[in-house]
Formats: structure tokens, C-alpha cells, sequence
């Protein structure tokens, strides 16, 4: 293979298998030379607003593409490591849970008896250590790679830099220019890229940045600015050629593995930060994808940027793009420095690496063979510190590596913005950490990008709620039809009570089908607030004013399909009214879904739950047992049932006149044994019962009335319009507890 001068990239013409795509990329990393230092985003910006000047417009396509390779404009100056990000003596340890002893004869026996089954487990404390005393540095401008086997301590120790694990549970210090950063300041430098690619599958590349830009952005950029700086990020990214193409999934056609990496990275450096994390970014793809994310990690790095990320096994290629290396092995450090040195290290250590061998699986399979060992790792650690002291690789957190002082943080933040890096929204060279917005957005702002989102994705993927649409017509259709023009008479009451028991249950099943909604989204929901991208409560806000147009077609579909054909009574009012508690209903039952939905992170379980509890409201609503007959300690579920108030309103809504008569004379005796009896031996027993209660009763005597019936149901302890507004009171009362339930689960922390 070819190689470009010191980099040892291959050509696409040497790599017959790639598709044009990857081979198109490949050629554009290729060219660029080695040691230069990339340009910021902020300069990147300003080449695309040249470029769309010399044109004379801004064209929405964006045709014009410029070269990236290009050197970095003479006027612009770097300061050789503005930033340092040092950690001295992390130590954090979790604490095992104590396992059923079960007899002895029913152990499962270790194969390794020298081994204990839990390594690093205090038998004292039972507490596991996942980091021990480690110690390093990151400096802008490189890549600091965290690499081990499975179960060393890799995304424990992103985690620990990335403020993703309790202050007070993680010993140590961590420090950026030799100043302690505060939690909020972190989350606003910095960005943490998840293993997993939690993106809108429907959404396309560049749309997916635009979104993340209007959250991450500041008001005072324009939209054009900000489609600039889209623009300029996909370029950075390499991703012109997939810019138009959704995201996709397992049911829709989308981009590559590799390319949907770089855009879950994109959506995260959208803001330029100071300080990027990753987990693990090239997990699951294949060496040539993999390559591609960690050169894109290099601008970004070069362009002023810290990048540390974890990494299970790097190729050859990529630990010559690599700057610095920590290998851990169960939470302690066996090696730490450039990876040139790895020779050296291990020669001295007393086990050359072959020259034929790569480095890093050498370095792994002796890691791993050790650890097997009764003795484990502890000599190749304790060489490592006697190795570093020696050579002098941890030099102070005041001087550089060159013997420079390290400017201070404010120096250092203020030096970056004139680069053309944001931080967080912050535009003005005398930027101080007190001024810079724990948000750039208003909260209204939010909200309207987050409707946005959702709507484009409910459109692009509107199964979901044709499928509630659909459900909610057939069920109102087999009760049209099932319960078609109800009379008056006894049987009719019944039935009434039947189908109003039922119609209201409807409105919570049919919204049960929502769950997976947010189950999807918890992730990204996570990842996006983890690092104030919006505020919880402009996305519950937003979610619920999007949920209303829905639950109103939902709503107005089941009224005009059941209320006429079942006969209810009313005319038009009676139809609003109708119509009114089913929208109460629905926002009710919505609001108690979502809540559901927030705290259960199993979609089985959910339904689950959800399908349970809604018996339990179906059950003491007061159909199957009337109030006045439900056990003392069993009462408070009859009012906590959401079934209850908009079940009572529709009721009281049907018999809301006092003198509609339901029961006449013979009637009486319709719900009873005597039903069969001719009507002749039914009047002799009117005639007996008017001799006995002195009441002239009759064939045309009422003795039902619609009172009479509300009374006996027992549904007169609140009117109809308390039990609607008492409905909707409910939805709103688990909307807040959502909003709890998010601000509560999604701190994104280890403790």
C-alpha cells in the first residue's frame, strides 16, 4: 500500500473494496498534510460566508464546497497548549451487592482456584475498586486514548473526566489550566459522545445538525449563520455526500455506520467545546470507518479542541493518529505516554515487543496474561510509576510541556473565542466564566425547536398515531354498532351504563400505545439535557401542547361516530359535552402514559403496568360497584381511579333532565323474574302494591326517573363540570410528575 508522506494513509486507489462514498472520503483525509493545525469552526464559518459572497448569494443547496485542507489563513495565531486538562489520583469504588449463598454442593466451582472470583472486591467493606490513584494529562491539540480489555476501567475514567459520576463518591482531583471546574462550567465546555448512536432515524444528516445547532446555538447567531455553521461542521465531518440522506434504521435506509459515528459526534461539537469525550467511538465498525472517526477526532482536536476517548483496540493506523495512551487494566494504570514509547517501556519492563507484532495487542495479551496470574499486574504497575518518575512524563500543572506557563482558564477561554470557537453562545473576547449562560436559548426558544423536531418526525413517521387513529375508530365503530339506538327502557339503562363504562376506559387503552414514544427518545432526551441543550421543563411543556391536536382529532373521531348512533341524549350540547369529557379523558389518560413512560425504562413492563392499573381504574370507577358499597379501606382508590370522572360526567351529562321517565308502571318489573309474567298478572300486582303503599300506581305511573337513576349509581357526589375539571386537573398533575420523574432520572451520574 501507498502511503502520504508520514501519515501511512492509504489511497483510495488502493482499497478496491470501498464503495465511492468511503473511497471519496478516504481521498480527502488523505491530502491533508500531517502537522498542521486544523481551523476552528468559527473559521471554517467565515471561509463559507467568503465562499457564498464571491458567489453572491447564499444558494440553499450549498454547491459550492471549499477545501478544508487548506492551511489555516497567516493571520490566524495559536498559542502552542492553551489548554490542560491534568487529573491526579482519581479513585472511585463501587459497592458489590452480596449474593444468595447457596450450599456447597451447588457452588459452581472457579477453573483458576489462585484467582479470586471477585478481583478488587474489599472482603472487609465489600466494596469494588473500578479506579485506582490514576494520574494524567490531556492537552489541546492531541488525543488522549483510554485503552484496556473489558471490565479495566475505560468509560469509568471518561466518566470520571466528564463529570458523569457523583463529586462525592470520586476521590482525586481534576483540573483545567490548574482550576478546579465546576459542574456547571463543564457541562457548557465540554461534550460527551455515548457508545451507542442515539439519533432521529427519519431525521437526514443535515437536519439532525441544524436541530442540534438551534439548541446548542445562541438567539443572537441568525438561522443563516447558523445553516453556515451546519454547513461548515458537515465539511469538518466529512459528510457532504450524505448530507441529504436520512439517518435511518432497521426498517428505513440510511447512512453508514461510520457516517452516522461522525454525526452522533457532530451533533455534540456543533458548539465548538473545549472538552470532547467519547466512549468507545469506533465500537462495531469496521477498520476503515473506524480510521475515518478517529482522523475526524484529530481536526477536532487540532482545531483547539481536548479529545480524550476510549478505545478497546486500535488498529496500526489509528495509534499513529493517536498522542497519548493510557492503558488501564482493573482500574490501575500499566502504561502511560505517547505511543512511540511503548517499545522502550516494554523493553526495559523486560518483555520486548516483536518488531512484527502490533503494539497494542501485544501490550493487551500481556495484560490479560497477567491478570490471570495470583500476583496480577501489580509489578507491570509498579514499574510504570518507577517508569514515569524517571522519564519525567507528569510534569506540573503550572508549566507545560515546553516550559511555557499555562495561562489561566479566563485567558485561555478568552484566547479559544477569538479563534472562532463557542463557548456555549459566547461571542465577545472578554468573556468571563461568570457571564457565559448556563443555556444559549430562551425557554419559549426551546420549546419551538423541540415542537419542530417533533412534528417533522411525527410526519415522516406517522404510523404511530394512525395506528391509535385507527383503534379508537374501530372500537367506536363495534360500539356504534353493538349498542345502536339504545332505548329507555331498563335493559336500555343498563346497557347506557355498559357503554359509557366502557367508551371512557377506551380513551386510557387506545393511549397505552404511546409508551414506546418516549421509551425511544429517553436516551437521546438524556444525552441532550446531560449537557444543557434545553431545559427539562421546555421539553415537558412542549410535549404537552403537542399532545392536544392529537388528543382533539382523537377525540372528535370516537364522539361523532358513537353519540348519534348509540341514540344519547342531548341534541348538540349534549354532543359537546360529550365530545369534552372525551377530551378530558384522553388528556387525562395521555398525561398518565407519559408519566408511566418515565419512569418505567422497560417497554414489556410498561404495557404491563399500564395495562394493570387501568383495571384497577375501570374496576373502581363505580360501574362494577357502586360508591356507597365499596369497602372504608378501599374508598381512596375509588377517588385516585381516573375512570371515575369523566365515567360520572358523561353519566350526569345523559341523565341531566329530572323528568325524563325511564321505569313506567309494568316496567318495573322488566329486571326481574316476573319479566315473563303476562301483562295482566303484572297489573293485579301493581294494583296489590298501591293497596300496600297507598300509592295509586298504574301502567303509566314513572317510577324511574333520571335522578332517581344518578342517585342509584351513585354519582351525585360531584356535577358534571367538577368531574371535568377535575379530569383535567389529573393530566396536569401528571404532567408536573413527569417533569419530577425527568429532573429525578435523567442526572446521567454515577454514585
Amino acid at each position: 500500500m501507498s502511503s502520504s508522506g508520514g501519515d501511512n494513509v492509504s489511497t483510495a486507489s488502493d482499497l478496491p473494496f470501498l464503495g465511492p462514498r468511503q473511497a471519496m472520503e478516504l481521498r480527502e483525509y488523505s491530502r491533508r498534510p500531517r502537522h498542521h493545525v486544523s481551523p476552528t469552526l468559527g473559521e471554517l464559518l467565515r471561509r463559507v460566508e467568503h465562499s457564498t459572497s464571491d458567489q453572491g448569494s447564499t444558494s440553499s443547496d450549498h454547491a459550492h464546497v471549499f477545501e478544508l485542507d487548506q492551511d489555516p489563513s497567516p493571520n490566524t495565531t495559536t498559542t502552542p497548549f492553551p489548554f490542560v486538562l491534568s487529573f491526579r489520583d482519581l479513585s472511585y469504588s463501587v459497592k458489590v451487592r452480596r449474593e444468595m449463598l447457596l450450599p456447597g454442593f451447588l457452588r459452581r466451582r472457579t477453573s483458576s482456584p489462585d484467582v479470586p472470583a471477585d478481583v478488587g472486591v474489599d472482603s472487609q467493606t465489600n466494596m469494588k475498586i473500578l479506579l485506582n490513584n490514576i494520574s494524567g494529562e490531556a492537552r489541546e491539540g492531541e488525543i488522549l486514548a483510554v485503552l484496556g480489555a473489558s471490565g479495566s476501567g475505560k468509560s469509568t475514567l471518561i466518566d470520571a473526566l466528564a463529570d458523569r459520576i457523583a463529586r462525592e463518591s470520586l476521590k482525586g482531583t481534576i483540573t483545567l489550566n490548574g482550576e478546579v471546574l465546576e459542574s456547571r462550567l463543564l457541562k457548557i465546555m465540554s461534550a460527551y459522545v455515548m457508545q451507542d448512536d442515539l439519533l432521529f432515524p427519519m431525521l437526514t444528516v443535515e437536519e439532525t445538525l441544524m436541530f442540534s445547532a438551534e439548541f446548542r446555538l445562541p438567539r443572537s447567531l441568525s438561522k443563516s449563520r447558523k445553516m453556515a455553521r451546519v454547513q461548515a461542521l458537515i465539511e469538518q465531518l466529512g459528510l457532504r455526500s450524505a448530507a441529504k440522506t436520512v439517518i435511518g434504521d432497521e426498517g428505513h435506509r440510511g447512512v453508514s455506520g461510520g457516517e452516522r459515528r461522525r454525526v452522533s459526534i457532530g451533533i455534540d461539537i456543533i458548539h465548538d467545546p473545549v472538552l470532547l469525550f467519547l466512549d468507545e467511538p469506533t465500537s462495531g465498525l469496521d477498520s476503515t470507518s473506524a480510521y475515518m472517526v478517529v482522523k475526524v477526532l484529530q481536526r477536532i482536536a487540532r482545531s483547539g479542541s481536548i479529545v480524550i476517548m476510549s478505545i478497546h483496540q486500535p488498529s496500526y493506523r489509528i495509534l499513529n493518529v493517536l498522542d497519548r495512551l493510557i492503558f488501564l487494566s482493573r482500574g490501575q494504570t500499566v502504561f502511560s505516554g505517547a505511543p512511540a514509547s511503548l517499545p522502550q517501556f516494554f523493553a526495559e519492563f523486560g518483555h520486548p515487543i516483536p518488531p512484527n507484532e502490533d503494539r497494542t495487542e501485544f501490550v493487551l495479551d500481556l495484560v490479560r496474561e497477567r491478570e490471570g496470574t495470583s500476583g496480577g499486574t501489580k509489578t507491570l504497575v509498579d514499574f510504570n510509576k518507577s517508569w514515569q518518575l524517571r522519564e519525567n512524563r507528569n510534569p506540573s500543572n503550572t508549566y507545560m510541556g515546553n516550559g511555557t506557563a499555562t495561562p489561566s482558564l479566563i485567558d485561555a477561554i478568552s484566547s479559544s473565542i477569538s479563534k472562532g470557537k463557542l463557548v456555549s453562545g459566547a461571542t465577545s473576547n472578554d468573556a468571563s466564566l461568570a457571564s457565559v449562560p448556563r443555556f444559549a436559548n430562551p425557554f419559549w426558544s426551546e420549546m419551538i425547536v423541540i415542537a419542530k423536531r417533533s412534528i417533522l418526525n411525527s410526519i415522516r413517521a406517522p404510523e404511530l398515531f394512525g395506528v391509535r387513529l385507527g383503534a379508537v375508530i374501530v372500537t367506536g365503530f363495534i360500539l356504534a354498532t353493538i349498542f345502536r339506538k339504545l332505548d329507555s327502557s331498563p335493559r336500555g339503562i343498563q346497557e347506557r351504563l355498559g357503554f359509557f363504562a366502557f367508551a371512557m376506559s377506551t380513551t386510557f387503552y387506545t393511549c397505552a400505545e404511546a409508551i414506546p414514544v418516549f421509551l425511544q427518545q429517553r436516551h437521546i432526551f438524556m444525552r441532550e439535557t446531560a449537557y444543557n441543550a434545553y431545559r427539562r421543563s421546555s421539553y415537558v411543556l412542549s410535549h404537552s401542547i403537542l399532545s392536544i391536536p392529537s388528543i382533539l382529532i382523537l377525540s372528535i373521531a370516537f364522539a361523532a361516530i358513537t353519540f348519534w348512533a348509540v341514540g344519547l341524549a342531548g341534541g348538540i350540547s349534549g354532543f359537546l359535552l360529550f365530545f369534552l369529557f372525551t377530551v378530558a379523558a384522553f388528556w387525562a389518560a395521555s398525561s398518565f402514559v407519559t408519566f408511566l413512560s418515565g419512569v418505567i425504562y422497560n417497554v414489556m413492563v410498561g404495557y404491563t403496568v399500564v395495562v394493570a392499573i387501568l383495571a384497577y381504574f375501570l374496576l373502581f370507577s363505580g360501574f362494577f360497584i357502586s360508591r356507597d358499597r365499596i369497602p372504608p379501606y378501599w374508598i381512596w382508590f375509588h377517588y385516585a381511579s381516573l375512570v371515575k370522572y369523566p365515567y360520572q360526567g358523561v353519566l350526569q351529562n345523559e341523565f341531566s333532565d329530572p323528568t325524563k321517565c325511564f321505569v313506567r308502571g309494568v316496567q318495573v318489573f322488566d329486571a326481574s323474574p316476573l319479566r315473563d309474567v303476562p301483562d295482566s298478572m303484572k297489573l293485579k300486582l301493581l294494583k296489590s302494591m298501591s293497596d300496600t303503599l297507598h300509592v295509586n300506581i298504574t301502567r303509566s305511573t314513572c317510577l324511574t326517573t333520571a335522578s332517581d337513576i344518578l342517585h342509584q349509581t351513585g354519582v351525585t357526589d360531584l356535577g358534571k363540570w367538577p368531574s371535568f375539571w377535575v379530569t383535567i386537573a389529573w393530566g396536569f398533575f401528571f404532567r408536573v410528575l413527569f417533569y419530577f420523574a425527568l429532573l429525578i432520572g435523567s442526572k446521567n451520574k454515577r454514585r
